[in-house]
């Protein structure tokens, strides 16, 4: 089963969970509610600090070649990057760290400003489960090889019926040349 279907699953159970909780009746459930949203945003950013710190540790200074697709509608070549395993995981993580504390402001606005309190329930579970399947955590915290789906440049994960959004990196030779060639007569053209 695709992890989407199992999120949206895993999210529907939690709403009618959250829809049971008797939050208006007892103020001190709120309090514990609070309390393990944000125990489970310490964690999600604790995984990624460890991730970030194994990385670090490894200094893998692999050099890494891909094609970074344009937008569909563009018909421009992808652009060429030029990167190491190492800061190629530490972007992957710090951009992942970013979607936490961005689902944590988005939950603040829903929960301080709106009055809504069923998204403390239902996002204590998610981003935890993401966190600890993330290609990172798989990488870093539970051991396993950098192949198949967690080689690197990592593809986008399919959508919800297990279409693929957009095209991922390109990493044969044939479209890294291309994009050296077509930054090449860039740059000439920039001269």
């Amino acid at each position: 089963m695709s992890a989407a279907i199992t999120n949206m699953a895993l999210m529907f159970g939690a709403m009618q969970v959250a829809k049971k909780i008797p939050f208006d009746d007892n103020p001190e459930i709120v309090v514990y509610a609070r309390l393990g949203y944000v125990s489970a945003q310490l964690l999600c950013l604790g995984v990624f600090y460890y991730c970030s710190i194994r990385v670090k540790r490894a200094n893998d200074l692999t050099v890494l070649k891909y094609v970074e697709p344009k937008s569909p509608m563009s018909q421009e070549p992808g652009e060429l990057v030029t990167t190491t395993h190492k800061d190629y995981d530490l972007a992957d993580i710090n951009k992942a760290m970013r979607g936490v504390f961005m689902g944590m402001l988005f939950v603040g606005f829903m929960h301080l400003y709106m009055g809504y309190t069923q998204p403390l329930v239902i996002q204590s579970i998610l981003p935890l489960k993401n966190a600890l399947e993330s290609k990172q955590a798989q990488l870093w915290v539970w051991g396993k090889p950098a192949t198949g789906e967690l080689k690197r440049p990592f593809k986008a994960a399919p959508g919800l019926f297990g279409m693929q959004g957009s095209a991922g990196p390109q990493t044969d030779k044939a479209a890294i040349r291309e994009a050296e060639i077509a930054g090449g007569a860039a740059a000439k053209k920039a001269e």
